[in-house]
Formats: structure tokens, sequence, C-alpha cells
């Protein structure tokens, strides 16, 4: 009886030290691969074309007596509406002129340095348009202010891209399956396969200049933690 006992005894205590042995064999593991991971990138690009632009066209004009210069550079501006209206603006955009902008040169001129000029007025034509290639093709043009007696202060025209919400999601899924890709090509290359994601960003977004005035380059960078599992 007594030897029956032993051996039932035996028998538990081999079992619980089977048992004890897997649970540490488990635990070696995962604290292992606890710390098996790998961080990637991943990239989605689009070119695409700008949907908004605003161009100012701007003429400034100096003198003594300010209502000879607010007459005079009214006449600029109306020529260059006479140019707008020459390459059919209207239905392509809108068009809008600023108040006049007037600079007292006199009024911070020190000793012996002062200004040829009293005053130096300023004036804008704005023109807004949804279509941006046309204005990007109207501003090769912008030359013939010239011969029209309208020598332009500045030309400015800065192109945006509105419509990024809609395209994101696209471009986020993009991101991360480039990113998934990278991960897996990591793992292979080390024997492992990816598990899950362990920690993901929201995603690095930008909208830059291309090569064309109206076109945009459109990126987004994700970066994603994946652990590693054999």
């Amino acid at each position: 009886m007594q030897k029956y006992e032993k051996v039932i005894v035996a028998a538990i205590m081999a079992v619980g030290l089977l048992m004890l042995g897997l649970c540490i064999k488990g635990g070696i593991d995962n604290f292992t691969n606890k710390d098996r991971r790998v961080t990637v990138k991943g990239l989605a690009e689009r070119e695409v074309d700008a949907d908004k632009v605003k161009w100012t066209l701007t003429v400034q004009l100096s003198g003594d007596e300010l209502k000879p210069l607010f007459a005079d550079i009214n006449v600029k501006v109306d020529i260059i509406k006479e140019f707008l209206d020459k390459h059919e603006i209207k239905g392509k955009g809108t068009v809008s002129v600023t108040t006049y902008d007037v600079t007292d040169n006199l009024a911070n001129a020190w000793g012996d340095n002062k200004p040829r000029y009293h005053y130096t007025v300023g004036r804008s034509v704005l023109v807004t348009s949804k279509d941006t290639k046309f204005i990007s093709k109207l501003r090769e043009n912008v030359d013939e202010l010239i011969d029209m007696g309208v020598i332009l202060e500045s030309d400015y025209a800065n192109y945006e891209y509105t419509q990024f919400q809609q395209l994101k999601p696209e471009m986020m899924a993009e991101a991360i399956g480039n990113a998934e890709k990278t991960a897996s090509q990591f793992a292979e290359n080390s024997h492992s396969t990816i598990n899950k994601i362990v920690e993901a960003g929201q995603g690095e977004f930008s909208i830059d200049d291309a090569d064309l005035p109206y076109k945009k380059k459109v990126r987004v960078v994700s970066t994603i933690t994946y652990s590693l599992k054999d």
C-alpha cells in the first residue's frame, strides 16, 4: 500500500515538475518575444492638380501729391482688368481690387537721407479661380502688360489643394499596406513572421509644390511597430 502511495506521489510530483517546466518555458518565450518587434515606415504619394489659385498683381507709384497718384494708379488697375478681360477671365475666375496702400516716405526719414518722393501708393488686382491650369497659362502672357504701359511691382500666384480630406483615407490605407510589406520582408529575412500592430502613429502629411506651378505633391508617411513571432 505504501509502495502504491509512493508511486502516486512520485507521479504527481513528476506532472507538477513538467507543468512547472512548461510554465517557465512559456514565461521565457513570452519574455523573449516581448521585445521582438520591428518599426517601419510606409509611404504613399500622389501628384495632383491644385484646385484653387489666388493670383495677385500689384502696381506701385511714387510721388509728392496723393490725388494724381490715386488717379494714375487707377488707370494702371483698369489696364490690368482690361488685360484679364482680353484673355477671357470671365467665367474662369473672380476679379477684385484692393484698397489703396499708402506709405508716407517722410514719416521715418532722418537727417539728410530723405527719400526722393513723399508718398508711395500701391494697389492690387486679385484673381481667384478654381481653373488652376488656365491661370498658370495666362500668367505666361503677363509681359503683355509692359506693352500696355504697366510695370508690375509684384506678380504672385498661390496654388492650393483643398481636397486632401477626400484623398486621405485611401492614402492612409496605401501607406499602412506598404509599411506591412516592409515589416513582412524584414521578418522573412530574420526567419520570423509579423504578429500584430503594437504601436501606430496618426501619420505625417505634407503637400508640396511639384514641377509645374499648378501641380502639388501629396505625401503620407505612417510609422508602425509590429511584434514578431517564430
